[in-house]
C-alpha cells in the first residue's frame, strides 16, 4: 500500500472481542480528495474498523495517524474534534427532537451557547438540507418522517462538521434514486474540496460509479487494496467472499408454477395508500413487487397481513376467504411478513438469537402443557441458523451483537419457524453483503420449490429481475402493470413505475 501523503493511515490494527478475533493486522490508508470503498461480507470487520477510526473501540494493537501525526482517538466526540465524521448504517436520531435539533445535536451538546436561537438554527438546517435536495421542515419532529428522510438527516448532520474524513456506511440503503443522486453530487463536491471519504456499500453499481480505490476485508484481514479500475464486479466479489459465487441468482423454475393459487388478493384497499389492488400468487412462485419509493408497496403487504386495517377488498388462501383483522390472524393462517425496518420490527435486539427465532412459533418449542422447552428452542434456532448460514458465537448471544446482515438472517429465521404457506418479504436483502444475498436468494427459491408462495418487495430492480418469476409494478397505491419473466427488464419496470407507458398511450 502506498501511504505517501496519506490523510488517514492505520497500520497493523488488531481487535478482539472475548474469544472472537474481529481484526488481524489490518492496514488501511486514505488520501485527500479520495473516495475509498471498504468492502467485505457482513462480519468481515468493516464496522469494527470504522468504530476504531471513530473512537468507539480502541485497537488492541496497531497505530493510527491523521495528517501524518500519530493519534489515539478516545471517543466519537474526540473524533469529531479531529475532523472525522461517521454516518452509521443504522439510524440513531432523537425522534422527539426536531430536524434542526438533530442536525446540530453535536453543537447543542457542546453547549456553545446558553441560549438557542431556533430561527437561526432552522435557517441553517434548511441550507444543509437544500444541499441534499431536500425540502424538509426543520421544525418537524424526526419521528414523524419517513425512513429515507431520517437517513438524509443523519447525512446532513455529518455535513455540518468541519470534516477531513467522512465515513459513509450504507448511506443509500433507504434512499430513492433521486435522493441517492443528490447525495453523490454532495460527495463529489466534498472530494473536490480535498475531503477523504470512506464509502461502505453492498451495491456494486454505486461503488464502481463513484469510488477511486477499494480495500477488501475478509475474516478480519485486509485481502486486497488497490485502484478500483483494476477490478470488475466479479473480481471484487471473488475477493470479498474468497470463492466464485457461481450463479448469483438461483435458476428459475423450468416449468410454470402450479396452477393452484395459494393467495388471491381482490380489490384490497386501506383508504389511504392502497387503492383497489388485485393479484394472484401461485403455489411455488416468487412474485416481485416493484415501484418507486412511496408508491405503496410496503403498505400493500401490511394491509394483506393485517398490520394495516383493510377498508375494502378480500384475501383468499387456497380459495378460502380469510378474516384478517390483525397480524396474529395472518400468522395463524400461514402468512408471514418480513418488515423492511429490521431494528424496529424485525428482531428483538436485546434478546438471544434462540428466543428471537422461536418468538412467533412458541407452540413448536413448548410442551403439551404449554411450558417452554429451552432445549427445543435451542435445537430450532441451531437448525434454522445453519440453514441460513448464520454467523454467530452460538444461539444464546443477543442479536444486538450481530452484524446487520446476520440480524437480517435472524429476522428471516423467525418467519421460517412458523412454517408459512405465503411469505411477504419486504427488502429481504437490504444491508446484506453479496455472499449473504446470494444465500438468501437460494433459500427463497428452495422455499418456492417446496410449494411456498413468495412475494419479494425490492427497490433493487436487478434483484426483481434475477430472482422473480414475474413482477407487479405499483404506482400511487395502484397496480400499474404486470411484467412476465421473459419481458422483465429495468426499462420495462421503470416505465410502468414512473407512468411513462401511460403518458405515451395518451400522447
Amino acid at each position: 500500500m502506498n501511504a505517501v501523503g496519506a490523510l488517514l493511515e492505520l497500520r497493523g490494527i488488531s481487535k478482539r472481542f472475548g474469544a472472537s478475533r474481529a481484526l488481524t493486522g489490518v492496514d488501511f490508508s486514505l488520501r485527500r480528495g479520495e473516495i475509498h470503498a471498504l468492502c467485505g461480507e457482513n462480519g468481515a470487520g468493516k464496522s469494527t474498523l470504522m468504530n476504531i477510526i471513530d473512537g468507539i473501540h480502541q485497537p488492541d494493537e496497531g497505530t493510527i495517524s491523521l495528517d501524518g501525526q500519530a493519534v489515539v482517538i478516545d471517543g466519537p466526540a474526540h473524533a469529531m474534534r479531529l475532523g472525522i465524521g461517521l454516518v452509521h448504517q443504522e439510524i440513531a436520531l432523537c425522534g422527539d427532537a426536531t430536524v434542526a435539533e438533530n442536525i446540530f445535536m453535536p453543537e447543542i451538546n457542546a453547549g456553545k451557547s446558553a441560549w438557542m436561537n431556533y430561527a437561526s438554527l432552522n435557517e441553517r438546517a434548511a441550507r444543509v438540507l437544500e444541499r441534499l435536495g431536500q425540502d424538509v421542515d426543520p421544525a418537524a419532529l424526526v419521528k414523524d418522517l419517513s425512513i429515507s428522510t431520517q437517513q438524509l438527516i443523519e447525512i446532513a448532520k455529518a455535513l455540518t462538521l468541519d470534516c477531513k474524513v467522512l465515513i459513509l456506511d450504507e448511506p443509500t440503503a433507504a434512499l430513492t434514486d433521486n435522493e441517492s443522486a443528490a447525495l453523490f453530487r454532495v460527495v463529489h463536491d466534498l472530494k473536490a474540496q480535498g475531503i477523504g471519504i470512506i464509502y461502505i456499500s453492498h451495491r456494486m453499481a454505486e461503488i464502481f460509479a463513484n469510488c477511486d480505490s477499494v480495500t477488501v476485508l475478509r475474516d478480519g484481514r485486509n485481502v486486497h487494496t488497490g485502484p478500483l479500475a483494476e477490478l470488475d464486479a466479479d473480481g471484487l466479489v471473488r475477493r470479498m467472499v474468497g470463492r466464485d459465487l457461481g450463479n448469483y441468482y438461483p435458476p428459475k423454475q423450468e416449468e410454470p408454477a402450479s396452477g393452484e393459487h395459494v393467495l388471491e388478493v381482490m380489490d384490497i384497499a386501506d383508504g389511504e395508500r392502497v387503492h383497489g389492488v388485485s393479484f394472484r400468487l401461485k403455489r411455488g412462485e416468487i412474485l416481485g413487487i416493484a415501484g418507486l419509493m412511496g408508491a405503496g408497496r410496503s403498505e400493500l403487504a401490511e394491509t394483506i397481513c393485517g398490520l394495516r386495517t383493510a377498508r375494502g377488498g378480500s384475501v383468499r388462501l387456497r380459495g378460502r376467504p380469510l378474516a384478517i383483522r390483525k397480524y396474529s390472524d395472518a400468522l395463524r393462517e400461514g402468512i408471514a411478513y418480513l418488515s423492511e425496518d429490521r431494528k424496529a420490527a424485525g428482531v428483538y435486539l436485546d434478546l438471544p438469537i434462540a428466543q428471537n427465532i422461536a418468538s412467533m412459533a412458541l407452540a413448536r418449542v413448548s410442551s403439551r402443557f404449554g411450558l417452554l422447552q429451552r432445549a427445543a428452542e435451542h435445537k430450532l434456532a441451531v437448525s434454522l441458523g445453519a440453514r441460513l448460514k448464520l454467523k454467530s458465537d452460538g444461539v444464546d448471544i443477543d442479536v444486538a451483537s450481530l452484524s446487520g446482515g446476520n440480524q437480517q438472517k435472524v429476522a428471516i429465521a423467525k418467519l421460517l419457524a412458523t412454517n408459512p404457506s405465503v411469505l411477504l418479504m419486504d427488502e429481504p436483502t437490504r444491508g446484506v453483503d453479496v455472499g449473504a444475498k446470494s444465500e438468501i436468494h437460494h433459500i427463497l427459491r428452495d422455499l418456492a420449490s417446496q410449494g411456498v408462495g413468495v412475494i419479494v418487495i425490492s427497490s433493487e430492480l436487478p434483484e426483481i429481475i434475477g430472482l422473480c418469476d414475474r413482477a407487479l409494478v405499483i404506482r400511487d397505491g395502484r397496480l400499474a402493470g404486470e411484467v412476465q419473466d421473459k419481458d422483465m427488464t429495468e426499462e420495462a419496470l421503470l416505465r410502468l413505475a414512473s407512468g411513462l407507458c401511460e403518458e405515451e398511450t395518451t400522447a
